[in-house]
């Protein structure tokens, strides 16, 4: 068996395409959930905040300055990836239980 052959089998094998295709579908589907965040939710919420920046809000206890408002924007951006991932995997679940 000669090199190319043996890697097409090993493309195929462990489906190394089908691989890289989400992995550019996840990459595109996290810039756009990003930007759902960033430019329609957090402006709502930031509504809310006093001052108005949500990415630069701090809580001071004392000497210590917890930065909550970029944890804020990254938990709403893991949780709409999450739910969205969800929504997928159920419906494609749902398909291959039919076959």
């Amino acid at each position: 068996m000669s090199i190319k052959q043996e890697f097409r089998e090993f493309l195929k094998e462990y489906k190394v395409v089908g691989l890289a295709v989400a992995f550019i579908i996840g990459v595109a589907l996290t810039a756009l959930v990003q930007s759902l965040v960033s430019n329609i939710i957090m402006p709502v919420i930031t509504f809310f905040i006093p001052g108005g920046e949500w990415q630069t809000a701090k809580l001071a206890i004392g000497p210590v300055f917890i930065g909550w408002g970029a944890f804020l924007g990254a938990v709403i951006n893991f949780l709409i990836i999450a739910l969205v991932i969800f929504i997928i995997v159920k419906k494609v679940m749902k398909e291959e239980k039919k076959e």
